[in-house]
């Protein structure tokens, strides 16, 4: 994607998200590329202004401008509203979630060499809850499952293509087809099919309990992981652990109608307002979104600032080991760029 002067549709979100989406924005405008910000809201933050979770205003701003740069927003556990990223990912059919796992110098993280990215698709599966229902006495509940080869396909499709515009070579398939015949089998039929159409790029199916194990062990052995929606968001999560967890971890949703970038972080209600709030997920998911609008320089300068602050352990945030501050990390990091 390519335009001369793009606009960027910001969502601020809830709890820690407006003091990390601050500096963020700073950094992007000290790399200087032309970048205009527009802001929108949703989330629990436009809920108390507004009385809308995800007013049709953001709607439209997304669909006019077709990437946004969001910070976390607030979902409940158990009740309450549906998640505010699910509804945006299925809105404009952001298919593909991209969650890249990589080690930086300087954190807590397990190992030393880990590259992985795991490939989710983003529109279908358990998350769907097709059907969901509790029972009237609340001793039951249920939903349904359902993939369609068209979906399984196209995520595929996506790993495959995103290994080789990346030079890597190899491309795990995560299934659960012994058990899970129909749907999850679905899923691994397509994924072989697919792979036959890229010879150079070695193909590996997987078990999704094996793959967990896997990725504790030995998890060097893994290059790209494509899978099905609730088996990607665990396996996502699991990678981020390996390399010192959520504060590093940004996610790019890719989608045929906009594309959504992001720290896959939670709002953290409870360290919100402190200035302590780690910037470098959604500093990374910023860096994704060059990426995506072909502005590769600028994302490689950004990365480089943010893996090199976090070598010195300059200034950092508590989480990353130091006693810095959300503004310490981001001026060391801007200084950098």
């Amino acid at each position: 994607m390519s335009q001369t002067t793009p606009t960027i549709v910001v969502i601020p979100g809830d709890g820690i998200g407006p003091e990390i989406t601050r500096v963020t924005i700073a950094a992007l405008e000290r790399l200087d590329c032309g970048l205009q910000f527009v802001y929108a809201e949703a989330g629990v933050s436009s809920m108390e202004k507004n009385g809308e979770l995800l007013p049709q205003s953001t709607l439209d701003l997304i669909a006019e401008h077709k990437v946004l740069l969001k910070g976390p927003l607030t979902t409940p556990v158990g009740g309450g509203f549906r998640s505010l990223n699910v509804t945006l990912r299925k809105h404009f059919d952001m298919y593909a979630n991209v969650r890249p796992a990589l080690t930086f110098p300087g954190t807590r993280a397990r190992y030393d060499n880990i590259d992985i990215i795991t490939v989710r698709e983003n529109t279908e599966g358990a998350y769907l809850a097709l059907d969901a229902m509790v029972s009237a006495d609340g001793e039951r509940a249920e939903s349904k499952t359902v993939n369609t080869r068209f979906a399984c396909e196209r995520i595929v499709r996506y790993a495959f293509e995103l290994a080789a515009r990346q030079g890597r070579h190899k491309v795990t398939a995560v299934h659960k087809a012994n058990i899970l015949k129909a749907v999850s089998g679905l899923f691994l039929d397509t994924a072989r099919k697919v792979a036959e159409d890229f010879p150079g790029i070695e193909f590996q199916e997987m078990i999704v309990d094996a793959t967990c194990m896997k990725l504790v062990l030995d998890p060097e052995q893994f290059d790209v992981i494509v899978t099905t929606n609730l088996f990607g968001d665990i396996i996502s999560d699991l990678c981020a652990g390996l390399v010192g967890g959520l504060g590093l971890a940004p996610g790019a949703n890719i989608g045929s109608q906009a594309s959504m970038f992001e720290a896959v972080h939670g709002s953290a209600p409870d360290i919100a307002g402190q200035g302590i709030a780690n910037p470098c997920a959604l500093m990374l998911g910023a860096a994704m979104m060059l990426d995506h609008l072909e502005l590769t320089d600028q994302a490689q300068r950004l990365r480089k600032a943010i893996r090199e602050t976090i070598a010195a352990g300059d200034r950092v945030t508590p989480d990353l080991g130091g006693t810095g501050t959300t503004q310490t990390i981001a001026d060391a990091i801007i200084e950098r760029l």
